[in-house]
């Protein structure tokens, strides 16, 4: 009689995938864009602290400044990566119907997406375009 150690089905191994399929990359990403935010949102705190008090006209300016516009965009793109990753995370591990777990990505990708591009939509109309 055989003892057989290895849990998955006979797809999976076929497939190659574990468990968790890509768990451990996804773990990474997930540090690495939570490292990253903190010097980010450090830097978004003080240019939101500099702007108390200034007009439109000094606040665009500040803006404009292609460092200060640079970096906000980067803790614009990185916070929404890093939430996209978070709430997947929770829809794979909480929901267990399949359509519905799609559905669920689909919408948390889709929400991820619009946030990025309204947020730079508003910086850049604001830094460029006045």
């Amino acid at each position: 009689m055989t003892i057989q150690n290895d849990m998955r089905t006979p797809l999976k191994k076929v497939r190659g995938l574990g468990a968790s399929r890509a768990g451990t990359e996804h773990f990474w990403h997930q540090r690495l864009t939570a490292a990253l935010n903190v010097p980010l949102i450090l830097f978004l705190f003080g240019v939101i602290a500099s702007m108390f008090g200034l007009g439109f006209e000094e606040s665009r300016a500040l803006l404009a400044n292609p460092f200060v516009g640079l970096l906000l965009a980067a803790a614009i793109i990185n916070i929404a990566w890093h939430m996209k990753l978070g709430m997947q995370m929770v829809i794979e591990d909480y929901i267990h119907t399949d359509g519905i777990k799609a559905l669920a990505l689909l919408a948390n990708n889709a929400y991820c997406v619009a946030v990025v591009l309204v947020a730079l939509y508003a910086l850049i109309k604001l830094a460029l375009l006045g």
